[in-house]
């Protein structure tokens, strides 16, 4: 299983060279043969080999999944299949998006002397800034200071070299997954789940390792600080908590959305008036806060730019995001035959309405976690998949944030199988080259294809689903059916086969056998006396 996932990862590295977001200007393969698997029918195999390494990668998930769910593996173990699989995709190209390149650029901007919170990739040459999305060419970084740091130490290493800055920018973002693998059994003694089951959502997910670490997403490294601070104030360490939820805002501004949840869990350890234990806490949280902010925005050597910059960016269409499919679909379903009615104005109401939403849902799960304890680091999760999925933007690796969290309780097996479901469909959703699936709409891509290509991803999302619960594969309940029917068809041949004087004779010892068109796995699907499956492979 570890061979065969870390061949998928292999395949995914190499497939990625060639239908990967790749370099507009790569200084090893330009002028050379091997150019030519980034064009034509060499880049439509190069995306056949990355998409087998994604079967080969998700299949051995599935495998190792039952193994923890029947308690085969532990947590060293499932951390041993991680890294093993996340081994091959750490010197491969950028896959699945080309933020890196946006990382990259982003730091030499502040490198270079310029405010990266007023000018983008633009400005720079085009050994850095021409690889950036045209989208992003002009927009300026909406990311924190410390990771604009990050960034900006990456550049001044590698200098020109864009190849080999993604590569560190990579490992960077690969020490947030490693701090998510070691607060992962603290948060599972607090909250209740099991370490092993976890480590295997988070840490060796496919989704977390093709896309989060393939693309270099700073959401890893986010919530890896994130999941260190809400164990250390689970643990009673709060000012030490709150310091580094800090530092993961200050990588990117979503982690704030943990801190009053936080403030409600010190609180309640607290003794004296309630109002007082309040007051209190938040005043020595919020310098806490303010005093670590402060200082990797000094250190950084930038202002507080960054905030006029989420206000001010414009938000990328997404049927991830709640408020854009609702738009989506009542425009081109109703709205276009309304007089005046116009695309903009639909999705400029829902979008507007899912802010408002957003706010009304995490003040009142703010306000529902005021007894501390685990409800309140449970309602923190709820609180970021809310903004998930309520947000006037959504994009695949945003659903991170809530695993983060979530992983550490306890799973009910109808659960499990969703959120694996789920985790595949969003690396399915998300082509190599950093096409997101979900970006299409009526007015750019066909309907057919569109609806097509979706039907297909939620069926590879409901078997990995019903395979990791060890549920019969379709095929052989069709198989069995097949069989049923034809004994219902001729039920006379198979009574004319018994000679009469056998029904004389003291009957011969019954030995069971699988019903024609039946292979031994049916057979060995089915339950014992206790009702509980045995042999069972799920397909």
């Amino acid at each position: 299983m570890l061979r065969l996932g870390a061949l998928g990862g292999l395949l995914i590295a190499l497939g990625g060279v060639g239908a990967g977001a790749v370099l507009r200007r790569d200084p090893l393969l330009t002028g050379t043969i091997l150019n030519a698997v980034r064009y034509g029918h060499g880049r439509d195999l190069a995306t056949a080999v990355v998409f087998v390494g994604v079967a080969l990668l998700v299949y051995s998930w599935v495998r190792l999944g039952r193994m923890v769910r029947a308690g085969q593996v532990d947590g060293r173990g499932v951390v041993l299949a991680a890294a093993v699989w996340t081994a091959p995709l750490l010197i491969g190209p950028s896959l699945y998006s080309r933020d890196v390149y946006s990382y990259l650029a982003q730091g030499a901007v502040a490198l270079h002397g310029f405010d990266p919170y007023t000018n983008g990739a633009s400005v720079l040459p085009l050994s850095l800034g021409g690889n950036v999305a045209s989208l992003w060419q002009n927009t300026p970084s909406p990311y924190g200071p410390l990771f604009l740091l990050v960034a900006k130490a990456v550049v001044a290493i590698t200098g020109d070299n864009v190849i080999i800055g993604a590569v560190l920018m990579r490992l960077a973002v690969l020490s947030g997954l490693a701090m998510l693998a070691w607060a992962m059994p603290g948060l599972v003694r607090h909250l209740g789940g099991r370490t092993s089951v976890a480590l295997w959502l988070t840490a060796a997910n496919p989704f977390v390792i093709a896309v989060g670490i393939g693309g270099a997403h700073n959401d890893i490294l986010m919530v890896g600080l994130m999941a260190v601070g809400v164990l250390m104030v689970l643990d009673g360490k709060h000012v030490r908590g709150i310091a580094v939820i800090a530092l993961a805002t200050a990588v990117k501004a979503t982690a704030v959305l943990v801190i009053p949840f936080l403030i409600w869990v010190w609180v309640a350890r607290m003794s004296g008036p309630a109002r007082q234990r309040f007051f209190q806490a938040c005043a020595v949280g919020g310098i806490t806060f303010a005093g670590v902010f402060a200082l990797s925005t000094i250190i950084a050597g930038v202002d507080l730019g960054w905030v006029n910059v989420l206000q001010s960016q414009t938000p990328l269409l997404t049927w991830m995001s709640l408020p854009c499919a609702v738009a989506e679909l009542l425009y081109y379903s109703v709205g276009r035959h309304i007089p005046g009615a116009t695309y903009e104005g639909f999705l400029g109401f829902f979008r507007s309405a899912g802010v408002y939403l957003l706010a009304a849902v995490l003040v009142r799960q703010w306000w529902l976690a005021r007894a501390g304890g685990v409800d309140a680091v449970r309602r923190a999760a709820i609180a970021l998949l809310a903004a998930s999925v309520l947000a006037p933007s959504v994009l695949p690796w945003y659903f991170t944030w809530v695993l983060a969290l979530a992983a550490a309780f306890a799973w009910k097996d109808r659960w499990l199988a969703f959120a694996a479901g789920f985790s595949v469909w969003m690396v399915l959703i998300t082509l190599p080259d950093g096409t997101i699936v979900a970006r299409w709409h009526y007015g750019s891509a066909n309907p057919v294809v569109w609806w097509s290509y979706l039907a297909v991803t939620v069926l590879i999302g409901v078997w990995v689903g019903r395979s990791l619960l060890e549920r019969r594969p379709v095929w052989s309940l069709l198989s069995e059916l097949r069989a049923r029917s034809s004994e219902a068809d001729h039920p006379t041949r198979i009574v004319e086969q018994v000679p009469p004087r056998v029904v004389e004779q003291a009957p011969p010892p019954v030995i069971e056998q699988a019903p024609p068109g039946v292979e031994d796995d049916d057979v060995a699907d089915e339950r014992d006396g206790a009702g509980k499956q045995r042999g069972s492979t799920g397909g």
